[in-house]
């Protein structure tokens, strides 16, 4: 029941956008047949009395936009699923949905006695609580362009900060797929016509966009899981290579208790130490992730990983000096 539900509000949702959609296209968008999408609409209309038509120019469509899904009841531990996730959404500043599910809750509430409702929201408010660490300033409305963008196959035209180098430039993206990247990073990935290529940019650093009435033929060569299990944590790029890291003992239980990536494994030594071993794409990242473990993290391949830590830790070592000579 819980995964129709979740269909069933997706596509109440995608109808009333003011979009024309057919079977083919909402089947598209909910990863499902256009068998289970006939299915789904008739079940609105024949349980729900929706007033659904379709027709050559609009498609699948409200004749009556204020008819909304009375019938569909929840039980107190969905409602409750719901409630959690919309504190979730909340706690990663800027989310482009939370206020949208929380006016969905408020309407779902309205079916449960109050004296039950109030318990649940206490309890998600002042019992479980979630925090995000860093904050993001995420444009809802360029988020929701791009979801278009991304649905319907257009290219956006857009002003991009690229902070490495602190510098604003103009990009044509042909947007491929959204990617919330442990829920604070939000990054479109797609093919840049400047660079010929697949390259992810965060979406809170887009400055303007424009959706344009050109559309693309994504690459049939791209595959968003294979391309997204190869990278480590957010950076995508370069061929796979081999990486071993050591950690000590004291470090290890912390490797340990977290997969950090889909090819990891792990080599447990007597001492108590171990070494991850995994095949990733790009190394910045995992220079800066490394470095984080401190001396509890010695890289021992491949080799260009190796001498960018080598180089890091020298160039702070001399920033310390410098700072010590300058205080004497």
């Amino acid at each position: 029941m819980s995964r129709h539900l979740e269909r069933l509000l997706q596509l109440d949702s995608l109808l009333r956008q003011g979009q024309r959609q057919t079977a083919a296209s909402l089947a598209t968008v909910l990863e499902v047949s256009e068998r289970t999408i006939r299915n789904d609409l008739n079940f609105l209309r024949d349980r729900y009395h929706a007033p659904l038509e379709c027709s050559r120019q609009k498609g699948f469509h409200y004749t009556d936009p204020a008819w909304r899904l009375p019938s569909i009841s929840l039980s107190k531990g969905e409602l409750f699923a719901l409630t959690l996730g919309a504190r979730m959404l909340e706690a990663y500043a800027g989310s482009p949905y939370a206020t949208d599910l929380r006016s969905a809750l408020t309407r779902f509430s309205e079916r449960l006695p109050e004296e039950t409702w109030v318990d649940l929201h206490q309890l998600a408010e002042e019992r479980i609580l979630f925090r995000a660490g860093a904050e993001i300033d995420l444009d809802p409305e360029v988020w929701h362009r791009l979801e278009d963008a991304c649905r319907t196959h257009k290219t956006v035209q857009m002003t991009y900060y690229t902070a490495s180098r602190d510098a604003v430039s103009e990009r044509e993206l042909d947007p491929y797929v959204l990617h919330l990247y442990r829920g604070t990073n939000p990054y479109v990935i797609g093919h840049c016509h400047k660079r010929q290529a697949i390259r992810w940019f965060r979406v809170d650093r887009i400055q303007q966009l424009e959706v344009l009435a050109a559309t693309f033929v994504p690459d049939p060569t791209f595959d968003a899981k294979d391309h997204l299990e190869m990278i480590f944590q957010h950076e995508a790029g370069g061929v796979p290579l081999p990486v071993a890291i050591w950690f000590d003992a004291r470090t290890a239980p912390y490797v340990r208790e977290r997969r950090w990536h889909p090819t990891q494994e792990l080599t447990e030594h007597l001492d108590g130490s171990v070494t991850l071993h995994m095949v990733v794409r790009g190394l910045n990242d995992l220079k800066r992730w490394v470095l984080g473990y401190g001396r509890g993290a010695v890289v021992k391949q491949p080799p260009e990983l190796v001498e960018m830590v080598q180089q890091e830790t020298e160039a702070m070592l001399r920033h310390y000096y410098q700072s010590d000579a300058n205080l004497h």
